[in-house]
């Protein structure tokens, strides 16, 4: 038996629950793809909050928590200020608020670029402070003796090539990469190189098709897709695009629901309820006995 966390949905609190352990594991999510195959696709989606990561995690293999909660939560421009407290605290959410998927956490820029020193460091402390099981850091061939040097360590990566948004200022913008062959080709080096510095998956952003097949034909460890192909091993979106809670989101994404709209017509008939003097009502009154 082991203490995971259940969200109390009457109080949103989270209370320590012992369950049986079920959570997935990086060495079975490794082995979801074998002798280049994987049978079943890995269902992974981004997760920022203990009650989100609760609603997403009997439908996921993967919860990450990503960087991308600078834009989605904070407000920033891009990925590039978000911390490491950020990145900890909401990884410590999504762990309290999940039992079945294996949560991975972004390095955030500037944690793990200087040295394999550095980022055993930063990787430790995101790990010993949210409980999550791996970390997920962007970049090729440049970062694949940080890989070996983390994985030697004990610390399971997840790499990420294509676009990287960490690299927005170097690339220039968010488009689609792979489309020369010298680019192509770097893609799919930098894959490799991963892989076999024991990633035990591969992230594929914003690439041409033919390049997301070719990883995912090159290398042995997973690929996860997001702007690349239906042929990979898995699939990743960001969570509040998927559900439409912003108006303007990339090519790649499909909008499963308009849960802003939802959002903002419900704010609506509050506030002319509460503004009519209707709410509150009988039924959300204290009366004398």
């Amino acid at each position: 038996m082991s203490t995971t966390f259940q969200l109390d949905t009457s109080t949103s609190r989270a209370n320590p629950t012992p369950q049986p352990m079920k959570r997935l594991t990086v060495p079975k999510i490794r082995a979801r793809k074998a002798d280049g195959e994987t049978e079943e696709p890995l269902v992974m989606l981004t997760a920022y909050t203990a009650r989100q990561a609760q609603l997403l995690d009997p439908h996921c293999d993967l919860l990450l928590v990503g960087d991308s909660l600078g834009q989605v939560i904070y407000g920033l421009p891009s990925t590039i200020p978000v911390t490491m407290e950020m990145m900890a605290n909401h990884a410590a959410a999504v762990v309290r608020g999940s039992y079945h998927s294996v949560v991975v956490v972004d390095m955030p820029f500037g944690s793990y670029e200087a040295s394999p020193e550095h980022a055993f460091e930063s990787a430790a402390r995101l790990l010993k402070e949210s409980g999550a099981a791996a970390v997920k850091l962007e970049g090729g061939e440049a970062m694949a003796e940080t890989v070996a040097f983390l994985v030697k360590r004990g610390i399971p990566v997840m790499g990420h090539v294509g676009l990287t948004p960490q690299a927005v200022n170097v690339l220039g913008g968010y488009g689609a990469r792979g489309r020369s062959d010298t680019e192509a080709e770097k893609i799919v080096g930098d894959a490799k190189a991963l892989d076999e510095a024991g990633a035990f998956a591969i992230v594929v952003e914003g690439v041409i098709e033919p390049i997301a097949i070719a990883v995912t034909q090159a290398v042995s460890c997973p690929t996860i897709g997001i702007g690349a192909s239906p042929r990979c091993d898995g699939q990743v979106l960001v969570t509040d695009d998927m559900l439409g809670m912003f108006e303007r989101v990339p090519r790649f994404v499909k909008k499963y629901e308009d849960v802003a709209t939802t959002i903002s017509e419900t704010a609506a008939r509050y506030a002319a309820e509460v503004r009519d003097r209707s709410f509150p009502g009988p039924d959300q009154l204290y009366q004398p006995k």
